[in-house]
């Protein structure tokens, strides 16, 4: 009984955070608990659902597509925005080779990083990027949280670097 009473509130969350949007800054919660009525909802309830639905949003600030460097590498990158704090997310598309030890998420101060350095390992210059963190995984969604004294206006591109040989497996452009 527990269960399905968690999947109605569980339901009318969904339905609530989709419609929240659609609802004027000016209305009142007893409006937006208008907007479900299949399911009885305290207005404390409400409030949590209306506080957890904006928490959640997040605006996406820019975002690339890889390509390969040293290694394959695909995928989509976004640096977005959720309640004031910028994370840098891979999406489920994301995959780069498994043949690199010690390989490391970075912002790049170029928007074209390949260009701007030579091939077959594609190396950077020290100070022309800022380590994010150690990749976790060499495929898959994946979040990383940006420190808040980085200035993102600094950097155009996320590159998947191989810190140990110094080579540039993939690299993606911020637009």
């Amino acid at each position: 009984m527990k269960l399905k009473h968690l999947l109605i509130l569980s339901l009318s969350s969904v339905a609530i955070v989709s419609c929240v949007r659609e609802i004027k800054n000016n209305q009142s919660n007893k409006s937006l608990m208008a907007v479900n009525t299949s399911v009885p909802m305290s207005s404390t309830q409400a409030e949590s659902l209306v506080q957890l639905a904006q928490s959640q949003q997040s605006t996406v600030t820019k975002s690339g597509t890889f390509i390969s460097g040293e290694h394959t590498t695909q995928g989509t990158v976004r640096i977005t925005n959720k309640d004031g704090k910028l994370f840098l997310e891979l999406d489920q598309s994301f995959k780069t080779s498994e043949s690199g030890p010690d390989l490391v998420v970075i912002l790049h101060r170029l928007d074209n990083v390949l260009n701007s350095t030579k091939s077959p390992s594609y190396p950077l210059k020290e100070g022309d990027y800022i380590i994010i963190a150690p990749l976790q995984k060499y495929s898959g969604t994946q979040i990383y949280s940006i420190p808040s004294n980085i200035n993102l206006v600094d950097y155009k591109s996320v590159a998947i670097w191989c810190r140990k040989f110094n080579a540039t497996f993939g690299t993606a452009n911020l637009n």
